[in-house]
């Protein structure tokens, strides 16, 4: 690190988990987030200021008015701009030091299969049911840590999904792909906005304690807010052995 990120950077230092050592950790790591929405602004946001070496946006949607609620990653000044590079100009705008790539692109299998295949961790911060299958088989097909988040009205939810561990299990494991679930989005239902930045900085912190190498991620345990309460509930989630999009793996 030069004189300027050991200032950027000094309050990181300062903690006995991270300090220099997990520092330079995210300084070379390199994360991929799917959605620069309402979930992907913060975690975006956060992962930027943290300093992790690269990072990869993909989303192929444009600004709206609608948005600005709730996607603190965007301004009016981008109305109309494609999602992916608004959110790489204010991560540049906080952080020059890290390298944004904006994908302006579906986050489809045959994208998800070489941009998984670089990254170190994956944040699925996407808004439909099968974008988050197409993101979960590629993460067990590559062997990468996925951290999921959701959010709809005042419910949010968020886990880790870490093929790695032979215990944990996959979304599919959760959410059969086979199943028939009701899409539920933000322009029919409706969404509180500080939500999903609960959600969102929640996943941050999940990908960053996995760059880093800190911390006890949440794999195995899916953690629900109930946002009207301000309550947050933990529901262990085990792996199932016949699951047909990580069942290859070794049995814990």
């Amino acid at each position: 690190m030069n004189d300027d990120q050991l200032l950027r950077y000094s309050r990181h230092l300062l903690l006995n988990e991270l300090g220099v050592e997990g520092q330079d950790r995210l300084l070379a790591g390199h994360a991929l987030v799917i959605g620069a929405g309402g979930l992907g602004s913060p975690a975006a946001l956060y992962l930027g200021t943290a300093g992790v070496g690269t990072l990869t946006v993909v989303d192929d949607d444009t600004v709206d008015l609608t948005n600005l609620q709730r996607q603190i990653i965007h301004d009016m000044s981008r109305i109309g701009e494609p999602k992916a590079q608004s959110a790489a100009r204010s991560i540049a705008a906080i952080n020059p030091d890290v390298r944004v790539r904006p994908i302006t692109r579906h986050a489809d299998a045959a994208l998800l299969a070489e941009r998984v295949r670089e990254a170190d961790v994956v944040l699925d911060c996407s808004d439909n049911f099968a974008t988050r299958q197409a993101v979960n088989r590629a993460c067990v097909e590559q062997g990468r840590p996925l951290v999921s988040g959701a959010a709809i009205r005042f419910d949010g939810q968020v886990t880790v999904y870490d093929v790695r561990q032979p215990d944990s299990p996959c979304y599919a494991c959760l959410f059969p792909p086979d199943q028939q679930f009701d899409e539920v989005r933000c322009a029919t239902m409706g969404v509180f906005a500080p939500l999903v930045g609960i959600v969102g900085a929640v996943q941050a912190a999940e990908a960053l304690k996995l760059l880093a190498g800190i911390g006890s991620p949440m794999h195995g345990r899916l953690h629900m807010l109930d946002g009207l309460a301000m309550a947050w509930n933990e529901i262990r989630v085990p792996r199932n052995l016949a699951c047909p999009v990580c069942s290859g793996r070794p049995a814990p």
